[in-house]
């Protein structure tokens, strides 16, 4: 544990008071679900621009960057590149027709495309991609609690719980909207203060140069090109799949709005990345004999003005709690549509779906937690590219299709493509020895899957066609 300066105290517990104000006062505007889920479709784009980066700029991309970057170097880049590639797309491609299907999920727009089933099967197997990236920011709040707090590992995970559960439970879109802008101004000042730090204590960006080895930690590429470029792939088609940034983009009042928040966003997202890598790069010169889960607090802690050292722990804290709670939101938004409404009560009443809502964003929480307690030791950003991975391997084939090749598809193979694929996916990250990320596996295989529906299909319809 170490000690904070009263500055430190200041500075974290001042930060912590206005980021709590502004979540209690947007969480007032919450009425019903559909105010809950997409903001009742009235964010502009400062609010779908702050809403995305609230949840993408989370333990990952901070405290898991740095730590990836003291290990490996500036190949942890890699994360924030395919965050902000895949924001980008998902503006110019995807925002318009998944607007245009008036569905609340993706989910829905597949089962709209290629029936019930297909549905229920894509989002019991997304649930779990949720599930590991929630486990991500509670591990990255570990790190960061031990660090400054001296808390257990079990006292930390707890805490961060909870603060995830008001974090979302009283604001939902609109509130990781409005705070997410606030986090990515804090962000930013971390990120501008801290590389001027590291130049001052450095002497220069060269001198950190020449005090590592080339490789791996100037080696972009030092897991290997197919590895590092299907770790990217996998960043970006899992932003392009993930429900809270759809919800996200339906919350803007129009086309448009939607589209430039999510192109503001990923512009914005790299520097964040590229500020991280550098503290974690510092700290390993500087300090070697660290938790690397802890580089960036301790950066904060020992190298930054304490007043706003303090005011960045919180910001770090605050990162990967919205990012926590943005993923139940998404959990939470699929329980209640695509499973509760559809074989439970379909006519329940806009409260009484806010509480569905709630209660399974409790239960994702739980789950998480006690994943994280057995697993505290591991790698932070190895889960976020797990997450995304498994993410986009069962929803990015079936998404392209449904909004892209409308009757063009036999469902049954869609349905089969997504258990297939994932099981491909999950077969080459544990038992399967690659030369390539293990999404080109599960993807490859869901799209191979997805080209004999379409044949199967074609000849239906040709045989159709003839007939009459």
């Amino acid at each position: 544990m170490i000690q904070l300066s009263l500055q430190h105290k200041s500075g974290l517990l001042f930060t912590l008071i206005i980021i709590i104000f502004l979540g209690i006062r947007s969480g007032k505007k919450v009425k019903n679900a559909s105010d809950f889920s997409t903001g009742g479709k009235s964010a502009n784009t400062a609010l779908v621009s702050g809403a995305l980066i609230s949840t993408l700029i989370g333990g990952s991309s901070t405290i898991g960057t740095a730590q990836q970057a003291y290990m490996r170097g500036i190949s942890a880049l890699w994360f924030t590149i395919g965050m902000g590639i895949g924001c980008i797309l998902f503006g110019l491609i995807f925002v318009k027709p998944l607007r245009n299907s008036n569905c609340s999920t993706i989910q829905q727009v597949i089962s709209k495309e290629y029936g019930t089933l297909s549905g229920v099967i894509a989002s019991v197997l997304s649930s779990l991609s949720i599930i590991i990236n929630i486990v991500a920011q509670i591990l990255s709040a570990n790190a960061l609690m031990t660090t400054i707090f001296g808390f257990t590992t079990t006292q930390s995970i707890i805490i961060t719980i909870i603060f995830m559960f008001f974090y979302i439970i009283f604001g939902g879109v609109l509130g990781t909207g409005i705070l997410g802008n606030v986090k990515l101004i804090l962000i930013y000042i971390t990120i501008v203060f801290g590389t001027s730090a590291i130049y001052k204590f450095s002497g220069g960006i060269s001198n950190i140069y020449y005090s590592l080895p080339s490789d791996p930690f100037w080696n972009m590429f030092s897991n290997g090109y197919g590895k590092s470029i299907g770790s990217v792939i996998s960043v970006i088609v899992g932003v392009i799949c993930g429900q809270i940034y759809v919800q996200t983009v339906l919350s803007g009042k129009d086309d448009k709005t939607a589209r430039n928040g999510a192109i503001i966003a990923g512009l914005l997202l790299p520097p964040v990345g590229l500020g991280a890598t550098l503290i974690g790069m510092f700290m390993r010169i500087n300090y070697p004999y660290i938790d690397s889960s802890q580089a960036f607090p301790l950066f904060v802690i020992n190298h930054m003005p304490h007043i706003l050292g303090g005011a960045v722990l919180a910001t770090l804290l605050i990162a990967l709690v919205g990012t926590g709670s943005g993923m139940a939101l998404g959990f939470g938004t699929m329980m209640t549509k695509d499973l509760y409404k559809k074989f439970i009560n379909y006519n329940i009443n806009g409260k009484t779906e806010l509480i569905i809502n709630r209660i399974s964003i409790i239960i994702v929480f739980i789950i998480s937690a006690l994943l994280s307690s057995a697993n505290y030791n591991s790698t932070i950003i190895s889960w976020s590219f797990l997450a995304t991975g498994i993410r986009g391997t069962v929803l990015f084939i079936p998404e392209v299709c449904s909004l892209f090749l409308k009757d063009k598809i036999d469902s049954k193979f869609i349905v089969a493509s997504c258990v297939i694929g994932v099981i491909s996916y999950l077969a080459g990250e544990f038992f399967i020895n690659l030369s390539f990320d293990p999404l080109i596996l599960g993807i490859g295989s869901c799209a191979f899957i997805s080209l004999i529906g379409a044949i199967v299909k074609y000849n239906e319809n040709k045989n159709i066609s003839q007939f009459y």
